[in-house]
């Protein structure tokens, strides 16, 4: 089974920096991809950047330049570092993986519980 912890959400205000994690854990899978997306709500979860197991990235424009996604494959975990936070930007920010589960020898797609980022002055 793969569970997910996010962390570091919170409130900043305008120019500002936060941290996002996730941790996956679990076992009898192997992570490839994982990702960031964001939702605010009445919107569609839009995806904020991507990272391969390789250390491949790709960033959505609006975030471009000011975030950058990393991992650590060793502790299953990823992060997101965002900066120069803007009014725009506030969204319940979402883990994604995907993931080969040796179990059911099939590939899953798994998302975490979301963690809130709130720009205010």
């Amino acid at each position: 089974q793969v569970q997910f912890v996010e962390s570091g959400g919170g409130s900043v205000q305008p120019g500002g920096s936060l941290r996002l994690s996730c941790v996956v854990s679990g076992s009898g899978f192997s992570i490839y991809t994982m990702a960031w997306y964001r939702q605010t709500p009445g919107k569609q979860r839009e995806l904020v950047a991507p990272i391969t197991n390789g250390g491949q990235t790709d960033y959505a424009d609006f975030v471009r330049g000011r975030f950058s996604i990393s991992r650590d494959n060793a502790n299953k975990t990823a992060y997101l570092q965002m900066r120069n936070l803007k009014s725009d930007d506030p969204a319940g920010y979402y883990c994604h993986c995907n993931v080969f589960s040796s179990y059911r020898d099939k590939w899953d797609s798994h998302w975490g519980q979301g963690t809130q980022v709130t720009v205010s002055s």
